[in-house]
């Protein structure tokens, strides 16, 4: 994968390369809390997410060593070292601790305030989100919110916590990534990332004092390695990228569509009930995504959009 500075397309354009990787985050990762939820039934939380990267970016570092890739320098890695603790350390170890005891369609329901978010922390950098893509992401969290009001919303105090605690490190990590802590280049960038993250989540395990090493179901298995290979190599990697290359919001965009495509994992491979309030909460999130899209073909993306750090990922 070439790097983002090399590569990029104009600005705000919708490229084959920037709709796939929207794609991946939106699918993939939709049913990566699902399958979060099978892997926690062999795997203590933190060492789940700290294995799964670990893995993931050890991978990706080795194929891109062979492909010839420059080794990070010190400030990289210390960039990734910021970067990681805050987007994996603290929001993937959040959701994996709150998936305990709060079902994932609640918890991907919850991560879908962070295009707000990334407004906000963006705003305070002095970067001026456009109307279309304002209102996309109010439209979008007025759906999100109104799916918190349906039957199957509910949670403990504690996982509902450490979501918000999750969703807030992973928006100013993002917004980190594009702005001030500039990455390797291209995906050594991303591994460099999963494996710092993944140090400071399995440092966390160990505080945690969780038992690293027991029987590990096969379906468990199964489960951890989907999220390895499809939820941290290949989908994140894929919004890693789109932070280098388009908008905050654009990229954050999975999060309005993964209540979605939680939704209709849970009623067709879960059996879970659906209300009719629910699908219509659905359809408002959507009609947020639609504005979102619309907003970039015209070109009305975040102020700088396009310049931010070549280097992010």
């Amino acid at each position: 994968m070439n790097s983002p500075s090399s590569t990029a397309s104009a600005p705000g354009a919708l490229t084959p390369t920037i709709i796939g990787c929207v794609v991946v985050t939106w699918l993939v990762w939709g049913s990566t809390y699902l399958a979060i939820r099978f892997t926690l039934g062999g795997f203590a939380p933190y060492f789940l997410m700290a294995t799964r990267f670990i893995v993931a970016g050890a991978i990706l570092l080795s194929w891109q060593r062979g492909r010839g890739a420059v080794m990070p320098t010190r400030r990289q890695w210390g960039n990734a070292l910021v970067v990681g603790a805050l987007m994996l350390g603290g929001c993937m170890g959040g959701v994996a601790y709150a998936e305990q005891t709060v079902p994932s369609s609640v918890v991907v329901a919850f991560i879908a305030v962070v295009p707000l978010t990334l407004v906000v922390f963006n705003r305070m950098l002095g970067l001026r989100p456009q109307g279309v893509e304002l209102l996309a992401v109010l439209v979008g969290l007025c759906g999100v919110l109104m799916l918190t009001q349906g039957p199957g919303f509910h949670g403990s105090p504690a996982g509902l916590f450490a979501m918000m605690l999750g969703t807030t490190g992973w928006a100013l990590g993002s917004v980190l990534a594009q702005r001030r802590f500039a990455l390797a280049p291209g995906a050594t960038g991303f591994a460099t990332e999963m494996l710092c993250g993944g140090v400071v989540l399995l440092l966390i395990s160990a505080v945690r004092e969780e038992t690293w090493l027991r029987h590990v179901p096969t379906g468990a298995w199964l489960a951890w390695l989907y999220l390895a290979v499809f939820g941290s190599l290949i989908a994140f990697s894929a919004y890693m990228l789109l932070l280098a290359r388009t908008s905050a919001s654009l990229a954050t965009s999975y999060a309005l569509v993964n209540p979605v495509v939680a939704m209709l994992l849970g009623v067709t491979v879960g059996g879970e009930k659906v209300s009719k309030w629910e699908w219509l909460s659905a359809g408002v999130i959507l009609v947020g995504v639609m504005l979102l899209f619309v907003g970039r073909r015209r070109g009305l993306s975040c102020s700088g959009s396009g310049t931010q750090a070549t280097n992010a990922g």
